[in-house]
């Protein structure tokens, strides 16, 4: 058997990146690209509270035969408690991580009406469109840059969805935009409610920064409109970040169809999705979730170590806005920003650079993760961005 009509595909800019990163071991190096969060150290810790969850799993867990296609009901429940503040009709689905909780979703949404558009406004996460593509759907772009306040013009999308088909979906993140940090305003979050039961659209939101932009209630409260008035509704959720589980991969779909029968039915088809995808999810990651969610003090000391990850971002950004311009950028718009992105106007040989130069790696598209800045490199970081400027425009 030969695989010689498999053409070479283009590297992936952010693996890419990622490998690069990686691989230089210099003292000078400031790694600004992965999407993860890092310490004042400039590590990943795993929280302690992660910890005294998985200690307790060693104790008392007695098997580890499969958890089913649908996953750990109780980890499922119990997220939707904490996150979304109860079920608002919504059932759910374990999920690996968020990334596999919107590559089901997108296929549910293929399968349910195969001419099917998803309204997605740009910039996004640069996984978006590829995985909602391969899951079979059409995607529709909007272009929400705003180059007048270096922000973006999520209203852009709005109109778009005013002429959308019955039956398309849009996709919207709940808080902390990546790659920009710029979240649409709660005036707009009720028109988007509004465009959807009018048009009988489905939005699809991405849920991936709980706890790590404004706060843990406070970053869901801009979908209250969307659970409160929507008929048909998904939610990709992620534990990866506020839980620190990145290698864990530890997600849920939440979704309501418009009737209970349709909701059951949706069930039966993610399941079946799920079944002839990867089977059945992982056990450990959603187990140390429900551990935590379970246990009053683990849940304390929890939500602390996500409050100090999410005041250590701020603080960055807050910093990084006080210096004002630097070259051609005003870091003063991050101010305006939350989460751990940030999009800089940045040239391409600026980005290339401040890598071959400065060690400084970010995303090709400007994004920059600022929890990849502490005070021992935030200055060399101001510096270097300034340098790489000036010797691109010589």
């Amino acid at each position: 058997m030969s695989f010689d009509h498999l053409a070479a595909l283009p590297a992936d800019p952010m693996l890419t990146l990622m490998q690069r990163a990686k691989a230089d071991s210099g003292a000078r190096k400031i790694d600004l690209g992965v999407g993860v969060y890092q310490n004042a150290e400039g590590r990943t810790p795993v929280f302690d509270s992660v910890k005294q969850a998985e200690f307790a799993l060693w104790q008392t867990q007695s098997t580890k035969a499969y958890v089913g296609a649908a996953g750990d009901v109780d980890y499922v429940e119990r997220l939707a408690e904490h996150a979304l503040g109860g079920s608002a009709g919504l059932a759910g689905i374990q999920t690996i991580g968020g990334t596999g909780a919107l590559r089901l979703a997108g296929e549910l949404l293929a399968r349910g009406l195969p001419e099917r558009r998803i309204w997605i406004g740009l910039p996004t996460w640069t996984n978006h469109e590829p995985l909602l593509r391969a899951a079979g759907l059409r995607i529709a772009h909007r272009d929400l840059n705003d180059p007048t306040r270096g922000t973006l013009r999520h209203e852009a999308l709005l109109d778009a969805l005013r002429e959308a088909r019955a039956g398309d979906a849009f996709l919207l993140q709940a808080s902390s935009h990546n790659p920009t940090g710029f979240d649409p305003d709660p005036a707009l979050w009720q028109a988007f409610a509004d465009v959807a039961v009018a048009r009988r659209l489905v939005p699809l939101v991405d849920l991936a920064y709980q706890g790590l932009g404004s706060g843990w209630r406070e970053d869901v409260e801009p979908i209250a409109p969307l659970l409160e008035r929507v008929p048909q509704l998904l939610i990709a959720y992620s534990c990866d970040k506020n839980f620190g589980l990145y290698r864990e991969r530890v997600g849920a779909l939440y979704y309501r169809g418009a009737s209970g029968e349709e909701t059951a039915r949706l069930r039966e088809h993610l399941v079946a999705i799920a079944r002839v995808s990867y089977s059945m999810p992982s056990d450990h990651g959603a187990a140390i979730v429900r551990t935590i969610l379970a246990d009053p003090r683990l849940r304390s000391v929890w939500r602390d170590e996500l409050a100090a990850a999410r005041d250590r971002v701020a603080s960055i950004r807050a910093t990084l806005a006080q210096r004002g311009r630097i070259g051609a950028v005003d870091l003063a718009s991050l101010a305006a920003g939350r989460g751990l992105f940030a999009q800089l106007p940045l040239s391409a040989p600026t980005i290339q650079r401040l890598q071959a130069e400065h060690s400084v790696y970010l995303a090709p598209s400007g994004r920059m993760n600022l929890a990849g800045l502490n005070e021992h490199n935030l200055e060399r970081f101001l510096t270097a961005l300034d340098a790489a400027q000036r010797r691109s425009a010589a």
